[in-house]
């Protein structure tokens, strides 16, 4: 009976150790399983090739097409499914975005899918994610293109989760790496992005040894563990200026009055159609004698 009692204690224990590692790749990961996908254990070097739906601005160029290499790398102009990964900055002719770029096909079995979005509860998660970790744009996503790969050696002993998410809108482009668990790889690896003559490039910490990947989980640059966000285009904020006639019994001059006569303009112009994130400024407050 103890015996019994202490593997059913044991059991429990994986359970829920389970539960919470899922529960934390819950929070940072989008879903794309639903999408296109193919597998990782193909001995041969493979690619998708993606028509995105919505243009993809990155650092001043426009794509139209993206390529999803197996072996974690995004690439616009052509396919590159080599495993070993090119030092950033690379100072190359070529866009990249890897969230991580190594030999993922040989760790073991897996699939690598990608899914994109136009409408839905995804674009509305992507624009409270944007506008948290970069106020004051106003930014309201209309696309987001999502890539994840996810393998396991066949023992289960090592297992490499990550995914890259492209969001964009009104001239503004963002990317979020997610992490859930980076095992220890004997391979080159490689994590960041870098563009055409390497104008632009980031290079995540611990990404450049297969040895402390494992970090990349816990680590992030926006306080959101196992996650990475980045401009890559930078659009333009829409300010608009509103004369207003107002007359209240309230002092306008106090803030807190001023906050209420704020909050019902808001609530009228968003039933106008403006987007309910505007933000809303008062400049100048002039009292009549």
């Amino acid at each position: 009976m103890a015996g019994s009692l202490v593997s059913h204690l044991l059991l429990l224990t994986s359970v829920l150790a389970l539960t919470r590692a899922q529960t934390a790749v819950d929070t940072v990961f989008y879903p794309s399983g639903s999408g296109v996908c193919t597998t990782l254990s193909d001995p041969n070097e493979t690619f998708l090739l993606a028509n995105f739906t919505t243009a993809f601005k990155y650092f001043g160029r426009t794509y139209t097409q993206v390529y999803v290499n197996n072996n974690g790398l995004l690439t616009f102009k052509k396919e590159l499914p080599e495993s070993s990964p090119i030092v950033f900055p690379s100072n190359g002719n070529e866009d990249y975005i890897a969230p991580l770029w190594s030999d993922l096909d040989d760790v073991g079995l897996g699939t690598y899918c990608y899914q994109q979005y136009s409408n839905g509860n995804v674009l509305d998660r992507a624009t409270q994610d944007i506008n948290q970790y970069f106020p004051n744009k106003g930014f309201v996503a209309s696309w987001v293109f999502v890539a994840t790969w996810d393998t396991t050696s066949t023992d289960q002993s090592t297992t490499i989760t990550v995914q890259v998410v492209l969001i964009s809108s009104g001239g503004f482009s963002f990317i979020l790496m997610n992490y859930g668990t980076c095992s220890v790889i004997t391979y080159q690896v490689q994590a960041g992005f870098d563009t055409i003559g390497s104008t632009n490039f980031f290079v995540i910490p611990n990404s450049s040894d297969g040895q402390t990947i494992p970090n990349l989980k816990s680590s992030s640059n926006i306080g959101t563990p196992g996650r990475w966000a980045f401009v890559v285009n930078k659009g333009t904020v829409n300010t608009v200026g509103l004369h207003l006639h107002l007359s209240s019994i309230s002092n306008l001059t106090d803030s807190g009055n001023v906050q209420v006569i704020l909050d019902k303009v808001k609530q009228k112009l968003v039933s106008n159609g403006l987007p309910s994130n505007i933000q809303l400024n008062l400049k100048k407050v002039l009292k009549k004698p």
